[in-house]
């Protein structure tokens, strides 16, 4: 199950790797994206549950959209995901970032490895709990920021990595007694 708001190339890329070790069963989004539609050229359910005014609301609402999902990506997902979403699927939610985590958490990681200077950024994936990108960490793989990389360039760079970690990740997890194993 993967969750979206954008373009949907994490998705694109989740979808075009499966094997017999994960499938994408269904795609959840906040808005109608381009993800969306990635998922329905794939034969893969979609479903739209916008966030309204009552936020409480919107987490049961994709409660019961992601239903009996043994694990849920986070594929360039825009919403914190509240405390009834968490409970529901705690320990099997993961999300990839753009940084080497617990650097540069948030919406801005790879703006802000490149305004403190770093010379070395990343991808993670890591599980989802209620802050913003302080879950346990899953997998990273680090980077050299080059001179001539701006923040379009380095994110780009970091999305290859990200695609190919995540499907790295997804091949080596399974379920078992409702916890999210990964053995990498």
């Amino acid at each position: 199950m993967v969750l979206v708001s954008g373009t949907g190339s994490l998705l694109q890329n989740i979808i075009d790797n499966q094997d017999n070790s994960y499938r994408v069963i269904k795609v959840v989004a906040d808005k109608p994206c381009p993800g969306i539609e990635r998922a329905q050229d794939a034969g893969i359910p979609a479903e739209v549950v916008p966030l309204g005014a009552d936020r409480a609301q919107w987490n049961k609402d994709l409660v019961e959209a992601v239903g009996a999902a043994d694990i849920v990506v986070s594929a360039g997902f825009m919403k914190i995901l509240g405390a009834e979403f968490l409970a529901s699927f705690e320990g099997r939610t993961i999300n990839t970032h753009p940084a080497l985590l617990p650097s540069f958490p948030g919406a801005h990681g790879v703006r802000d490895a490149l305004a403190y200077g770093v010379k070395v950024t990343g991808s993670t994936v890591h599980f989802v709990d209620a802050g913003v990108d302080t879950g346990r960490i899953i997998a990273q793989r680090a980077i050299t920021i080059e001179p001539e990389d701006d923040e379009a360039s380095l994110h780009e760079r970091i999305k290859s990595v990200e695609r190919e970690l995540i499907v790295q990740v997804l091949r080596a997890a399974h379920v078992q007694d409702q916890q999210l194993i990964i053995e990498i």
